[in-house]
């Protein structure tokens, strides 16, 4: 516990003080957010705030989790597992970023077109997925399993290894892009992401105390390394927290692609290292209600020639109905806050069962 409350904490004073520093550095290179001309018209008047602020998400979660590591006094450092999830979140920040570089060299809203950004993904989520399944512990345990997960792995079904590479892409592609769909609004990708990833605090610490390599019983759980995932869940959340200080409404700063698919990616990474692939639907459901909302209105403009909503993204919708854009952004917080809650019952009453059917 004492590492988690590190991680969180110096992850969390590194965002806060640090991300200042990155909105007068951008302001000063002019690297100001391009915004959409067919968007509400209240967002017009951002344009030319810094963005490219996930950087201090970024470093913030790298400190938090190696300081968490160097006052807990363990030997043999951080677990394959979360190196591999450290390699995914930075692999796409990468990608990230250099989609925000290019919009604002180019000074307009698209910065790396489709295909390339799909590479960037495709590159990452395949070197993360083959990494994966290798490393396998004195348990027999890889980070990552062929089988579909839910609270744990479901044993009556198996991807295979290719089937798994090909299942990891599309979980990495689907959460990196949710998440940056769901960057719109002020705070909202911030403080979403922060609530997903306390969850996650929680779902690797209560693993780590019911392993299967500490004690067979009823419940335990077959993971390669859960209480480092749950550092590393901790040292994000606490990243998202100090930048939420200056990315809540009104933004001083966006986190950008750098930070919104480097989010994506993390949380995917941490959904297939603790065995909860399709919990995180429910864990993670604003992110999927914005995702579909995009993929939905695509679909009925194509076969109808009509919109099913005023504007996708979801949360656009409610703004161009006359809602405020904080009224929207605390309102989805609350759907965000009640995913998390939902998905932590289902993942404790799981747990339960099984020590009332031992």
């Amino acid at each position: 516990m004492r590492g988690i409350l590190v991680a969180a904490g110096v992850a969390l004073a590194i965002s806060i003080l640090l991300t200042p520093y990155l909105i007068r550095f951008f302001a000063r290179q002019g690297f100001g957010q391009e915004i959409r001309a067919e968007g509400p018209a209240s967002h017009q008047s951002k344009r030319g705030t810094p963005t490219m602020g996930g950087v201090a998400i970024l470093i913030s979660i790298w400190v938090g989790f190696f300081a968490a590591h160097l006052t807990s006094g363990e030997s043999g450092g951080p677990s394959a597992s979360a190196w591999l999830v450290l390699l995914l979140t930075t692999g796409l920040g990468l990608v990230g970023f250099l989609d925000d570089f290019i919009k604002l060299r180019r000074q307009r809203n698209l910065g790396l077109n489709k295909t390339s950004k799909l590479v960037g993904q495709l590159v990452t989520a395949i070197t993360f997925a083959v990494l994966a399944l290798r490393f396998i512990n004195e348990n027999g345990l890889a980070p990552a399993s062929v089988r579909p997960s839910f609270v744990r792995d479901i044993l009556v079904l198996s991807f295979g290894w290719l089937g798994f590479i090909v299942f990891c892409y599309v979980l990495v592609t689907a959460w990196s892009n949710a998440v940056n769909l769901t960057d719109g609004l002020d705070g909202l990708a911030a403080g979403t992401s922060a609530m997903v990833l306390a969850t996650y605090v929680f779902v690797g610490y209560w693993q780590a105390r019911h392993l299967c390599s500490l004690a067979v019983a009823p419940g335990c759980y077959s993971v390669r390394d859960p209480l480092d995932i749950a550092l590393l869940a901790a040292a994000a959340m606490g990243g998202c927290v100090g930048f939420l200080w200056w990315n809540a409404a009104p933004a001083r700063i966006f986190m950008g692609d750098t930070g919104s698919l480097a989010l994506g990616g993390l949380i995917c990474g941490l959904s297939i290292v603790t065995r909860t692939e399709l919990l995180l639907v429910i864990i993670g459901g604003v992110f999927v209600v914005e995702a579909l909302s995009v993929s939905l209105q695509i679909l009925v403009f194509r076969a109808t020639r009509r919109r099913l909503f005023r504007m996708a993204p979801f949360h656009h919708h409610f703004e161009l109905a006359g809602w405020a854009e904080t009224t929207v952004i605390i309102r989805f917080w609350l759907l965000g806050a009640m995913c998390c809650a939902i998905g932590l019952g289902i993942f404790y009453s799981e747990w339960l069962a099984t020590q009332a059917g031992s």
